[in-house]
């Protein structure tokens, strides 16, 4: 960028060449004109135009106003700071810029491209500082196919290390049957030396001594070759029982709601998760909200929990709710009212397809829950990536607060 804010030639580049990418025309086309003597808006505006397209798709002043930010994104490494603290901002409560809370938008193609060059030179000890941003570019990256044009710009996850106890590492794995081995062909060799004086004296008995020992030998392998299964795989399968993905979390609607027929503590809702039919979930609400209260109430619902019996009353789902430290306070997970109902909660950056019915005895809510809760805005978060529908983020008034 140049010292006063203006977008050098180098990046008006990228930024033509993204968008040429992202609206499917070619970057040679003539409409385009002097990419170095335009500004970011009349490129735009041309590729747009190139595209059979006349006006935004985001609405033409909230597209101008962050192509107005990728103008000005200044050289200065403190203001570039400062420019990147108000979009990290910006991105707490979204998945990307503009749009219907999932499919990036031009927008998100502009700024990108403006603060790439700027981004991935970053400090370890400043990414700390912008993880939104950071999230939001890591979602665009891997959403828009940008080819070649930009470097990827690492992102480091949390990876999941289960505790192995008496288990030996790999190294000793793949050390140890090597040893085995030897000692095994040693014994071999000696064994069958022995065979070969005993068959002088005996050819029979020999023969069925040599078949004998060659199972044996056999059946000495298995465990061996068992063992030598890598640990890694291991490692996988424990953090994909970890993922939120396996969850399908739903946006329902209270239909009905009563007090259950042998519970002072719970209560029984119909909830439309838009199913031919509603479904009944058992709740235990029944010391925060009346049945009244929670009538023509949107929620959250994960609906791929095993169906159950509580107190003697089916249930077909868990709603999701958010509570305080102390327990005083508990609150239904709220959608916003753009939300439709029986959408999947999505999370940006993660990807997988939810189980058919969770599987009690892996014990998969209770090993995932704990890593959900409200942040200092009330945005309910799974390790910090919001719960994201298709009209924004699920939200509690009970800030930092667990969701279960």
């Amino acid at each position: 960028m140049a010292a006063n804010g203006a977008v050098n030639v180098e990046t008006k580049r990228k930024i033509a060449s993204a968008l040429c990418k992202y609206f499917s025309v070619s970057p040679q086309s003539e409409s385009l004109g002097d990419v170095g003597n335009s500004d970011v808006k009349s490129l735009y505006s041309n590729i747009l135009k190139s595209s059979g397209k006349s006006t935004p798709l985001n609405g033409q002043d909230e597209v101008m106003k962050w192509i107005g930010f990728a103008e000005s994104f200044p050289q200065d490494s403190k203001a570039c700071c400062q420019a990147l603290s108000g979009l990290n901002d910006d991105l707490l409560v979204k998945a990307v810029l503009l749009g219907n809370g999932l499919r990036p938008s031009e927008a998100d193609v502009i700024v990108f491209s403006a603060i790439h060059s700027f981004v991935i030179g970053l400090p370890q000890s400043e990414t700390e500082k912008f993880v939104h941003v950071f999230r939001w570019m890591d979602y665009i990256q891997h959403r828009v196919d940008f080819g070649e044009l930009f470097e990827k710009i690492p992102l480091a996850k949390d990876a999941f290390v289960p505790q192995v106890r008496d288990t030996p590492s790999v190294g000793k794995l793949e050390a140890d049957p090597n040893a085995k081995k030897t000692g095994q062909n040693t014994k071999k060799a000696e064994k069958v030396e022995a065979d070969l004086s005993a068959s002088k004296i005996e050819p029979e008995n020999s023969k069925k001594k040599v078949q004998a020992k060659k199972e044996s030998n056999e059946e000495k392998k298995k465990p061996t070759e068992d063992k030598k299964k890598p640990a890694t795989t291991e490692v996988v399968e424990k953090d994909k029982e970890l993922s939120v993905s396996l969850l399908n979390i739903q946006v329902g609607l209270i239909r009905k709601a009563w007090k259950h027929p042998s519970a002072d503590s719970l209560l029984v809702e119909e909830i439309d998760v838009g199913e031919a039919k509603v479904r009944q979930v058992v709740s235990g609400l029944a010391k925060y909200y009346s049945p009244e209260q929670l009538t023509n109430r949107r929620v959250v619902l994960i609906a791929n929990v095993k169906p159950g019996k509580l107190r003697d009353v089916m249930s077909e789902g868990l709603v999701l709710c958010a509570s305080s430290e102390d327990h005083t306070a508990v609150e239904p997970l709220l959608p916003p009212e753009g939300a439709k109902i029986g959408e999947r909660v999505s999370f940006s950056g993660i990807e997988g397809k939810p189980e058919d019915v969770l599987n009690p005895k892996k014990k998969q809510l209770e090993k995932i829950t704990p890593n959900l809760f409200t942040d200092d805005k009330g945005v309910a978060t799974f390790k910090g990536i919001p719960f994201m529908t298709s009209g924004g983020p699920c939200t509690s008034s009970i800030s930092k607060g667990t969701i279960k």
